[in-house]
């Protein structure tokens, strides 16, 4: 059996912690199975490179930054061997590099397009355990490149995809998905599963437990995944394709304020329009999330959108730079919002759910300012000194 777990980097942030984790892979290991290991960057270290780096340079290159933040899951795997050998188990460290895990040269946002498992496979039949940098690649011109935050979490789907393990574990410091954050919902509840769908829209709307992108291959190769704690030895939350249907039709509520929203105000209401704003944006690799156009004046139209925070800058200049004086009114930023989501595969077969979440909003004073929803999910901006009383109110309407 061929098991491929990841920890982030709370798991392996310090001596203990990293021991803790090599005893359990040699738990599995010691059965008699193939295990290869995953690691993020210990602890804050990710944090404090990128500080180290803005005290020499405020504005980097991104190829540098990536040759930099590298360095910190390089750390976790060599300690991890370290660890191990000294356990009396062979083990071996591998960075992207040397596994040749080949990714897309969109510095600090890349796509893992091929992973030559030939390496891997030669150090399993040697019966050892292989611990794997997540998080980066290497384009084809042979530069490293990351993932984006909590890219381990795809590094790991991956490599389970190419070398058909039989089980993916992501191991955090939560003991599974809960229907809301537990430090800002009082009352939420941990899953026992959870549809790859469902999770997908979590992770994308903020629940921050798994990486959407390692959701998306999940789903893609049918790696059914479990998400449990490095800490207890508690059951997680299994996500897979069909779940069994729960009394509530919604399976969570999720909350994000790294969010921006921004407003192109008076437009020309024409054809062709929308698709140049969003063309120019695209080609910066500005990821657009809710979209909503509204006629302004006779002639005219707004255009709103929401942005990570970290891209609103970026977004605003592009526009400017793009378009003319003439083109638009105004352009208008605010970067306190946040997004507040219910998600549930029984939205789309009962009707009033968005009525029932927009009510328990209503009744809890929060102003709504925009909305979006899909087949499985509704979603609101509201103002981000509102989104924890948000959360609560939808997740008490819904009885979670």
């Amino acid at each position: 059996m061929l098991i491929v777990k990841k920890f982030g980097g709370t798991s392996v942030g310090n001596k203990e912690r990293i021991l803790n984790v090599a005893k359990r892979c040699i738990e599995d290991y010691e059965k008699g199975n193939d295990v290869v290991v995953v690691l993020s960057a210990m602890g804050k270290m990710t944090d404090d490179l990128i500080k180290m780096a803005k005290d020499i340079n405020p504005n980097p290159s991104k190829r540098e930054m990536d040759m930099l933040l590298t360095t910190g899951e390089q750390t976790s795997v060599a300690l991890m061997a370290m660890a191990m050998n000294a356990l009396g188990v062979p083990a071996v460290s591998l960075n992207a590099f040397q596994v040749a895990m080949h990714t897309t040269h969109a510095y600090s946002n890349a796509r893992i397009k091929r992973i030559d498992t030939d390496r891997v496979n030669n150090e399993l039949e040697q019966r050892k355990i292989v611990i794997i940098t997540g998080f980066q690649g290497v384009d084809r011109n042979e530069n490293y490149t990351t993932l984006g935050r909590g890219g381990s979490d795809t590094t790991a789907v991956a490599l389970a995809a190419a070398l058909n393990a039989d089980s993916c574990e992501i191991y955090t410091d939560v003991d599974g998905v809960y229907t809301a954050d537990p430090r800002k919902v009082e009352n939420a509840k941990k899953l026992k599963e959870i549809t790859y769908d469902e999770m997908l829209e979590m992770a994308t709307l903020g629940a921050g437990v798994l990486h959407n992108r390692s959701v998306e291959l999940a789903k893609k190769h049918g790696v059914q995944l479990v998400v449990r704690s490095s800490l207890t030895k508690e059951e997680g939350t299994v996500v897979k394709e069909r779940v069994a249907r729960g009394k509530s039709e919604i399976s969570g509520v999720a909350g994000d304020d790294d969010a921006a929203r921004i407003a192109i105000l008076g437009l020309e209401d024409t054809p062709g329009v929308a698709f140049k704003v969003f063309n120019v944006l695209a080609k910066k690799n500005v990821n657009i999330d809710i979209i909503l156009q509204s006629v302004g004046e006779p002639g005219k139209k707004d255009i709103s959108f929401t942005v990570k925070q970290e891209d609103a800058e970026l977004a605003v200049n592009t526009l400017r730079d793009y378009m003319s004086e003439d083109d638009y009114r105004d352009i208008d930023v605010t970067t306190n919002v946040a997004k507040v989501s219910i998600v549930g595969r029984g939205l789309k077969d009962h009707a009033g759910m968005a009525a029932r979440m927009f009510e328990a909003l209503y009744e809890a004073g929060v102003n709504i300012r925009m909305i979006s929803t899909s087949e499985i999910r509704v979603t609101v901006i509201v103002e981000e000194k509102d989104m924890v009383k948000a959360m609560n109110a939808a997740h008490d309407a819904f009885e979670l």
